[in-house]
């Protein structure tokens, strides 16, 4: 099966049915198209406006918000700092992240998670952003129980794990290609790092995922749809039953190397003090137990963050 032939999967569909459909999508590709999500159209719309709008301030002005001592958790990160694990060149973008507001005093705040930081402008930044970030928080739980479901779990089992989680919303800017990249490229084959990652399609193509026979392919979703991936936490809470998929965004041809390439992903995170320990119903004779030591989430992020260049 190819990706333009996977279905489109419905967050509206009755549970146990979009449970073992998007479980089978998982276990098979690491990924998933999903509709229905209950993210709201405009508030997307809005969103691609004032992520462009921020991007084209003066470098001088965005690079105020870069604070190298928090490796990139919030506010700005300058282009060519990321790289992903193993590459022998940074990726071509630039970002800005935004994470969650904790209660005051919460014991978290010390785990990787700094307050935010809110840009002057472009007007609405924060309010707009803030909701958005809300709203794919509530999608990816929403997601996050069908998988329970699937996996043999209450359907709240994830409830818990994810309170006051970690998750990160990346607003991603690809600038035109000058022609002297070298061996760099938008983004470089890596494997995400949370539990899930809801990603909205972007206007320029160029993101591939690389299925079990090594072949890269296009995964353009419809419009309306989510490309939905395993991270690395899922796959090793599943003991690989559920894989972590490899993707990359490769550059454009001549045609379209000139024009900008804006994504948005949201990376749904466990709580930073959360045991990641093998799920015993993925464990079997077939598939011993491959992490018997358990990892706190947040120990798990920083050795991932070493590897891409964000922290030192």
């Amino acid at each position: 099966m190819v990706l333009d032939k996977l279905p489109v999967l419905s967050l509206a569909d009755d549970k146990a049915r979009f449970s073992q459909d998007i479980g089978e999508s998982f276990r098979n590709f690491g990924f998933a198209l999903v509709k229905d999500f209950g993210i709201d159209r405009d508030l997307i719309s809005r969103a691609w406006q004032l992520s462009e709008a921020f991007f084209k301030l003066p470098e001088e002005e965005k690079r105020s918000y870069h604070n190298p001592a928090i490796a990139g958790a919030r506010g700005y990160t300058p282009f060519g700092v990321e790289i992903a694990k193993d590459a022998k060149a940074h990726d071509l973008k630039e970002f800005w992240h935004i994470g969650r507001d904790l209660p005051e005093g919460s014991p978290l705040a010390d785990m990787s998670m700094p307050p935010n930081v809110w840009p002057a402008a472009p007007e609405g930044f924060r309010e707009l952003f803030s909701e958005l970030y809300r709203q794919f928080d509530n999608a990816g739980a929403t997601i996050l129980s069908r998988i329970a479901i699937y996996l043999g779990l209450d359907e709240h089992w994830f409830d818990p794990a994810i309170e006051d989680g970690n998750s990160v919303m990346r607003l991603l800017h690809y600038p035109p290609l000058t022609g002297m990249d070298g061996e760099a490229i938008r983004a470089g084959a890596h494997g995400d790092i949370n539990l899930i990652t809801l990603l909205l399609g972007a206007e320029e193509a160029g993101l591939e995922l690389l299925t079990r026979d090594g072949t890269w392919i296009p995964a353009n979703p419809p419009e309306g749809a989510l490309v939905v991936n395993v991270g690395d936490m899922l796959e090793r809470l599943t003991n690989h039953m559920l894989p972590s998929t490899i993707h990359r965004v490769r550059n454009p041809d001549a045609s379209r190397a000139q024009f900008s390439r804006y994504s948005m992903p949201f990376f749904l995170h466990l709580r930073s003090d959360f045991p990641i320990k093998t799920l015993p119903q993925c464990i079997t004779p077939e598939n011993p137990d491959r992490y018997p030591q358990p990892i706190l989430a947040d120990e798990f992020l920083q050795q991932r963050l070493r590897e891409i260049g964000l922290k030192k």
